[in-house]
């Protein structure tokens, strides 16, 4: 019952906020949140960490039996892992909020705490329908925070955000239909259950498994989101408030990489391994183009939200290497991405806070004014960057890695797809660690270094915030002092020891990905050399658990 708990729990705490007054909404959405992360961090410790590649507490409850349809949840060391970092970063938006958010508090943290309910089910369905409905289900709570609680251009983002991601969502759920009805037809039976699924879709031919995996990217890429279709996100990460662009970069624009691990390589073997080089080009395009735009950006979080599209395409990139190095390494980096980057868009909150800017023309120096604040910008940059001994380098170092690895085991397997990817994808792509060293040490170097600048009316360094939003007061705000209060401190500590742990000690995190990413790459790779019987009856490839 603990994956169900994870579920409901933030749900009832959501209901519960919007029955009690506003001045309680804080404290209850504190205790919901932080619920949900002590639930979460008793399921890592009794996970059966030799098993995680085998899905474990495993609950299953029959919907309607004429189309088999089941409400299903599992987890395996990946599912596992994002849901513990979804919970992770539930306080900290709640935290970071606290004296951002001072009008409709109510229905702020109880559209925070349905979206982080969402999320979870996303990551712990076993059951294709209930993967769907709270993977669509997550636009309505993420526009609503950025419809009524981002900056003056928010009604735009927000509707861009919904029209982008809902499109892709739809064509994507045409493939995931595709491969139900494919089932159906093999088998005469009906079932949404992601593994039977799996098992079958290996007999959809090259050209059937193309179509599907094109459906199933429109959908994924969108929400990573992946080159060309990016340009929603830095307008929403722009407008939406300080926890909207928390929760989007930390576990929102996973779901697009999970959904590409969970569905794309598993359904479509033959057709993932023919595109991998184009979808590796586009991500490398994305990585040095997103890279490029960052270099000329004034707007420190909109350098930030263009770097997310250059560090989730070193993601995909090691997603599409099709071995273990770089699926471990694209998983890692979902993890390290949500930490290091959530914790740059908390500062740049705290900062909107203080001076209401965000703009690099009106704020240099800050370390004079914040020494605190400007510690953990310089830390936290630094982990972006890929530091070593920091979290980003051990993650983007394997997604190289990989790539550069897949010229050679895939060429090596019996029956299976030539290698696709190789030295050139990797060299490429490393330029664009290079590029995103020089725009994040830029950035720091004018923001924290150098002679203080600061807005008209601000000289005395202290705070007057007027909250996320266009013309929302913020009275609490007023009361900042110049420097980061214990409060914000607390917020950030936890994300800079997981930045430090997962950066000296990655190995635990590495151990536990093992089995369910063998089982992607043997699946992967045993579809990929199978060939489809003349027989219409004959058996899928079987693929050992």
């Amino acid at each position: 019952m603990a994956l169900l708990a994870l579920i409901l729990v933030p749900l009832l705490f959501a209901g519960y906020v919007a029955l009690r007054p506003e001045r309680e909404a804080k404290s209850i959405a504190l205790w919901g949140t932080l619920g949900a992360l002590g639930i979460s961090a008793w399921t890592l410790f009794d996970f059966d960490w030799g098993q995680s590649g085998v899905f474990q507490y495993a609950e299953s409850f029959s919907w309607v039996d004429a189309i088999g349809l089941r409400l299903s949840v599992g987890a395996d060391s990946v599912s596992l892992m994002l849901i513990a970092l979804t919970a992770f970063l539930g306080p900290v938006c709640v935290l970071c909020s606290r004296t951002a958010i001072t009008h409709r508090q109510r229905t702020f943290y109880a559209w925070l705490l349905v979206l982080q309910a969402a999320m979870t089910g996303v990551f712990a369905a076993r059951d294709l329908v209930l993967f769907y409905v709270c993977f669509e289900f997550t636009l309505i709570p993420m526009w609503v925070l950025i419809n009524l609680y981002g900056s003056t251009n928010r009604k735009k983002a927000a509707t861009k955000f919904f029209l982008y991601t809902f499109t892709g969502s739809l064509i994507a759920l045409a493939g995931l239909v595709y491969v139900v009805w494919f089932k159906w037809s093999v088998s005469q039976q009906w079932t949404f259950d992601l593994y039977e699924l799996q098992r079958t879709a290996a007999r959809m031919s090259s050209a059937e498994q193309a179509w599907v995996l094109l459906a199933l990217l429109a959908g994924f890429a969108v929400k990573v989101p992946l080159f060309p279709v990016h340009t929603w996100l830095p307008l929403a990460h722009t407008e939406a408030p300080t926890a909207g662009s928390v929760i989007l970069a930390g576990v929102l624009l996973k779901l697009g990489t999970y959904g590409i691990f969970r569905f794309a390589l598993p359904f479509c073997p033959l057709a993932i391994g023919e595109y991998a080089p184009l979808i590796a080009g586009l991500s490398i395009v994305g990585i040095v183009y997103a890279g490029l735009v960052c270099w000329v950006q004034t707007d420190v979080k909109k350098l930030v939200a263009y770097s997310s599209v250059a560090h989730l395409g070193f993601c995909v990139l090691g997603m599409v290497a099709l071995n273990d190095t770089g699926i471990t390494g694209s998983i890692l980096y979902m993890i390290n991405h949500g930490l290091s980057t959530g914790a740059l868009f908390v500062l740049i909150g705290m900062i909107y806070e203080r001076y209401h800017t965000r703009s690099m023309d009106e704020l240099g120096g800050l370390a004079a004014r914040m020494p605190v604040w400007s510690s953990f910008m310089v830390f936290f940059t630094m982990a972006s960057v890929g530091l070593p001994g920091l979290n980003g380098f051990v993650s983007e170092f394997l997604c190289l890695l990989g790539a550069f690895q897949a010229s050679h085991e895939w060429a090596g397997t019996p029956g299976g797809t030539p290698g696709r990817l190789g030295f050139v994808y990797a060299a490429v792509a490393g330029t664009g660690m290079i590029v995103a060293a020089i725009y994040l040490l830029y950035m720091v170097g004018r923001v924290v270094f150098g002679p203080l600048v600061e807005p008209h009316g601000h000289g005395n360094g202290s705070g007057h915030g007027h909250g996320n939003g266009a013309a929302h007061g913020n009275g609490d705000a007023a009361a900042l002092p110049r420097d980061l209060n214990w409060r914000e401190i607390g917020t950030l500590l936890p994300l800079a020891i997981a930045c430090v742990g997962l950066g000296v000690y990655p190995s635990p995190v590495i151990q536990g990905l093992r089995g369910p990413v063998a089982t992607t790459v043997a699946v992967t790779k045993e579809g990929a050399a199978y060939k489809p019987p003349a027989r219409a009856d004959a058996k899928p490839p079987e693929v050992s658990r």
